[in-house]
C-alpha cells in the first residue's frame, strides 16, 4: 500500500501561512517555521495592541478636554466634578470632541459645570 502523504491540506497550510508572513523581513516570509513563529507572535500583538488602542484614545480625550480647561481657569478634575454635579451625560469623547471643534459650546458646559460647583 502506497504512502499517504495529505499533500494538498499541507501544502494549503503552508502556503497560507507564508502568504500571511508576506512583506516581513529575511527568513521570516521564506522560511515556514520562521513565518510560522512570526505570524503567530504578530497575531498576539496585533490582539494585545487592539485592546490598548482604547486607553489611547480615552487618553488622548482627557488631554484634549484638559487643554481646553486650561484656556477657561477650570481644571480637569473640577470639569468632570462638575457636570457630575450638574447631571450631564456627556462623555469623554464628545467632550473632546466639542472642545476641538466647537469652542463656545464648550464654553458654555464649562458654565455650566462652574455653576453647579459653586
Amino acid at each position: 500500500m502506497p504512502r499517504a502523504t495529505n499533500a494538498p491540506a499541507s501544502r494549503k497550510r503552508r502556503k497560507t501561512r507564508l502568504k500571511a508572513a508576506s512583506g516581513f523581513r529575511g527568513n521570516r516570509s521564506k522560511l515556514f517555521r520562521q513565518a510560522t513563529e512570526a505570524v503567530d507572535r504578530a497575531m498576539r500583538l496585533a490582539y494585545v495592541h487592539r485592546k490598548e488602542r482604547k486607553g489611547d484614545y480615552r487618553r488622548m480625550w482627557t488631554v484634549r478636554i484638559s487643554g481646553a480647561c486650561r484656556e477657561l481657569d477650570i481644571s480637569y478634575s473640577r470639569l468632570i466634578q462638575g457636570l457630575k454635579k450638574a447631571e450631564v451625560g456627556l462623555n469623554r469623547k464628545m467632550l473632546s470632541e466639542i472642545a476641538y471643534h466647537d469652542a463656545e459650546g464648550f464654553k458654555q458646559i464649562v458654565a455650566l459645570a462652574k455653576k453647579s460647583l459653586a
